[in-house]
């Protein structure tokens, strides 16, 4: 240990000793994907970091002689001190460790911690001082997990990397679309980073309980849909609208209309469409500009939600027309996102549907007839007005990678 070296607490339980500084590993701050080689066994490369010189830096603890206090007030750093101080609002405190002694003081091997650092988007930075304790708190907790059995390796390694992409995105958009536009200067003369500051110290706490708020319901809506499921006979091969929506010819239009008029049309659809899914009952997986996936547990909802999405676009004068594709039938869903099959289906219908049409596949209809939402035929001699759709077959046809499939045309009654 280094003379001025602080005697930093770690666990010892379940712990493997960390490497040597300068040894080539090292992980710091959100950031770009870092640079991997090689496998360690996981099918996963591991974090490899350019060796450090020594000095300060290389130190196996946080400086203990250099008079830094972590609680100390900031000082201004000559390069950018607004963004610094920004900074350490945010994250809580001072950068202090180094990926080598943030591992250490968590009491975790350094193959562990790199593996949780990768999967949350950190940054490769060798062993320049990045970290906090937060950023220790957080290895500590998560590791700890996985040593009382409660989560498997693996799974931890899942949940660093769900977070990180999730909330990767959302301070994306935070930044972009909210503080851009709340951090004009008010006044002349007033810098950006002047009225940053006690924006940032006003609006983190507020937004910080929300996203936990808005977590926790979406974490009861998921159990809710899960715990269901499991009284279900047909758990294992549970079956589940799924509908594509895309806006026709937006390839068009990013040619023709400028960056912010293309940003506003894309913020528009998709705020529209999220609060149509979710008002009637669907849930959306994701949207991706021009395209939205959403899932639904009867083909009642799915059909509902479609037909109101092009309704919708149809009365804005400012949307291109929309298509929709909806199948029905088992998919699997990992970190968030669906697969299989039926979601290749549904895709496959959007792509042939036509303008501001709904097309379905024959498993979606048969759904419908069996909920008695729309009849076994069009010919039948009872009063149709009883049903709320119609549904209208379409010539068999050849669908890349999914054979010959049979689409009908979903209108309402």
């Amino acid at each position: 240990m280094a003379e001025n070296e602080p005697d930093i607490p770690a666990r010892t339980s379940g712990s493997q000793s960390a490497p040597e500084p300068g040894s080539g590993q090292g992980v710091a701050g959100p950031g770009r994907a870092a640079r991997t080689g090689g496998s360690d066994g996981n099918g996963e490369a591991p974090f490899e970091f350019p060796a450090t010189s020594g000095g300060a830096d290389a130190q196996h603890g946080p400086d203990a002689g250099d008079g830094t206090d972590p609680e100390a007030p900031f000082e201004d750093d000559e390069d950018d001190p607004s963004a610094t101080r920004i900074e350490q609002l945010i994250l809580g405190s001072k950068r202090q460790y180094t990926p080598f002694q943030a591992a250490r003081a968590a009491g975790v091997s350094m193959e562990l911690a790199s593996r949780f650092w990768r999967a949350m988007g950190f940054a490769d930075v060798g062993q320049a001082k990045a970290l906090t304790e937060a950023d220790v708190l957080a290895l500590r907790r998560l590791a700890g997990l996985v040593e009382a059995g409660l989560l498997s390796e693996p799974m931890a390694v899942q949940v660093a990397r769900s977070t990180g992409q999730t909330t990767s995105r959302l301070a994306d958009w935070q930044i972009d679309s909210f503080l851009m536009g709340l951090t004009e200067p008010p006044e002349p003369g007033m810098t950006r980073n002047e009225v940053t500051y006690p924006l940032v110290q006003l609006l983190l706490p507020e937004l910080e309980e929300f996203l936990v708020y808005v977590w926790r319901r979406q974490l009861a809506a998921a159990t809710g849909r899960v715990v269901q499921a499991l009284d279900d006979e047909d758990t294992i091969d549970r079956r589940q609208a799924i509908a594509f929506a895309d806006l026709v010819g937006f390839t068009r239009l990013t040619r023709r209309l400028e960056d912010d008029e293309l940003g506003e049309l894309v913020e528009a659809f998709e705020t529209t469409s999220a609060d149509l899914v979710a008002a009637n009952g669907g849930r959306l997986i994701k949207a991706l500009g021009d395209e939205i996936l959403y899932v639904a547990e009867d083909a009642g909802t799915a059909a509902e939600i479609g037909l109101r999405l092009i309704e919708t676009m149809a009365n804005d004068a400012t949307m291109p027309e929309l298509r929709v594709g909806i199948a029905f039938g088992t998919m699997t869903t990992r970190m968030g996102d669906v697969f299989g099959n039926t979601v290749n289906l549904a895709s496959r219908l959007t792509s042939i549907a036509p303008k501001d049409r709904v097309l379905v596949d024959g498993d979606f209809r048969a759904e419908l007839v069996a909920s008695g939402d729309a009849p076994e035929s069009e010919k039948e001699t009872e009063d149709l007005s009883d049903y709320r759709y119609a549904l209208q077959p379409l010539y068999q046809r050849p669908v890349r990678g999914l054979g010959v499939v049979e689409p009908w045309m979903l209108n309402r009654r």
